[in-house]
């Protein structure tokens, strides 16, 4: 075989790889991915079992500042407690692998919650990575919102503003905050998709 066609054969493979990592990546407007999960409270979570209710997806690692600087605010607690009053389930996913920064146990899972004053409706540890490689996390905290038919609403960050600064809260625009208001009335999400900022999700090896 020539050079050159070995040359074409190889970037003809690469772009194979290219398209199929891109079409790994959850994209709104369509059915979101498929999983099931360990969950803290006990047994596991498929998501299927949670058709016909919206679900709020959040990727969490306690040890990140960006995570720390909306806990500690009482801004994603707040949101949760939104959510809640809505009828939607809100799901923290923690995708740390062991040794990693954020991997925790069930019982550190629910005492962090307890002493943060979150109100999720459940916790998913998914040490594996697999949920996070599913919707193609990248960081903490980063937030997917799914329908109750299936479908994904929303992909990205928690607001507009990325920092880890506490005062820059105020000022920023709180994307899930609109997303939930729009939700209640009826109406779609404006902006669907933004850029997730924070920690990069410290998946295993």
């Amino acid at each position: 075989m020539s050079l050159h066609r070995l040359i074409g054969l190889f970037a003809f493979s690469f772009g194979l790889l290219a398209s199929a990592s891109a079409g790994a990546e959850p994209v709104v407007g369509q059915p979101a991915p498929a999983f099931t999960g360990t969950a803290v409270e006990g047994g596991s979570l498929n998501l299927a079992d949670l058709r016909g209710k919206t679900v709020i997806l959040e990727w969490t690692n306690h040890e990140c500042p960006f995570v720390q600087k909306h806990y500690e605010s009482g801004n994603i607690p707040k949101l949760q407690k939104q959510a809640a009053s809505q009828g939607i389930v809100w799901l923290q996913v923690i995708s740390s692998g062991p040794d990693k920064q954020g991997f925790v146990d069930a019982a550190t899972a629910k005492k962090l919650n307890q002493d943060r004053g979150a109100t999720p409706a459940n916790t998913l540890l998914d040490s594996s990575g697999a949920i996070g490689k599913l919707y193609a996390a990248t960081n903490t905290p980063q937030l997917f919102i799914i329908d109750p038919k299936g479908v994904l609403l929303y992909k990205g960050g928690i607001d507009s503003i990325a920092s880890a600064d506490k005062d820059d809260i105020a000022s920023a625009e709180n994307y899930i905050d609109s997303a939930l208001k729009e939700l209640a009335a009826g109406k779609p999400i404006s902006k669907a998709a933004t850029k997730p900022y924070g920690c990069t999700v410290k998946y295993g090896s």
